[in-house]
């Protein structure tokens, strides 16, 4: 795998959310390296590139993570035949059972190498757990905050029960994969379908008052958008409540005209 042979300078990484620590090392680079892993993201995969101008190069945890650190060092010269500067995060490891650190990085690379010191933010460390932690919470204030935007997730449009449109409401229906769900509950969402932004009401969490299944439903306020097909992109804005068992799908009804009341006055 070889990439522009003029790239001079990298930062390495997960990157998983491009948070604003994250930042701070790829505003010192040319090129994003993603170390790339499996499910449970922030952001994953290619979506990484929405939030940076920098190019991004993808390595796989699972094809280099028997590598020996100076293997891996051999890899990045040989990705990149300019590398002048590696930038990476106090707490990089690197190469088999992570025996390379961001120190030992600087005797086995022989270029400079850029170390960026912890963020906080008023005294809170931001890291990606931190944020994962926030958002299992239902902490959308914290988690936001350290993200440096509003987190939001995508997922293909399904069928759902078809019980919202007879007897609730009108829902999109989204199989999401990969993300790190924030806590069961319903939020004030925006959700953006066939590339438009709508203020929307978003439950996601067990059905708990109809087939126990797990689903993430979208309802797009004072709009009808008619048959929709493709993905959908749901911003959480703000958490509401927490899931709740509701005894009579009239009970459940009345709950949600009182949720899409309170996302349209959140949302203004």
């Amino acid at each position: 795998m070889k990439y522009n042979n003029q790239i001079t300078s990298i930062a390495i990484g997960s990157f998983d959310g491009i948070h604003i620590a994250h930042q701070k090392l790829i505003e010192q680079a040319e090129t994003i390296v993603i170390i790339e892993r499996n499910g449970g993201y922030l952001t994953p995969g290619y979506k990484r590139a929405n939030f940076t101008s920098k190019m991004c190069c993808f390595y796989h945890f699972d094809i280099i993570k028997g590598l020996t650190p100076e293997a891996f060092i051999e890899k990045l010269k040989t990705d990149f035949p300019k590398l002048e500067t590696i930038v990476v995060g106090y707490d990089f490891g690197f190469g088999k059972d992570k025996a390379g650190t961001a120190r030992t990085l600087s005797t086995l690379f022989d270029g400079k190498v850029e170390i960026v010191q912890e963020v906080s933010v008023k005294g809170i460390p931001v890291h990606s757990r931190t944020i994962k932690a926030y958002l299992r919470e239902g902490n959308l204030v914290m988690a936001n905050k350290l993200l440096g935007r509003t987190y939001s997730i995508e997922g293909e449009i399904i069928a759902g029960q078809g019980l919202g449109k007879h007897k609730l409401v009108a829902t999109l229906n989204l199989n999401i994969k990969e993300y790190q769900y924030p806590s069961e509950g319903v939020y004030a969402t925006r959700t953006k379908v066939e590339g438009t932004w709508y203020d929307a009401v978003s439950f996601l969490g067990h059905r708990v008052s109809t087939d126990g299944s797990f689903a993430v439903e979208t309802h797009i306020l004072d709009e009808t958008l008619g048959e929709i097909r493709g993905k959908a992109e749901i911003a959480f804005v703000a958490f509401m409540r927490a899931n709740k068992k509701f005894e009579s799908l009239a009970e459940l009804k009345k709950q949600i005209d009182i949720d899409i009341q309170s996302a349209r006055e959140l949302l203004v």
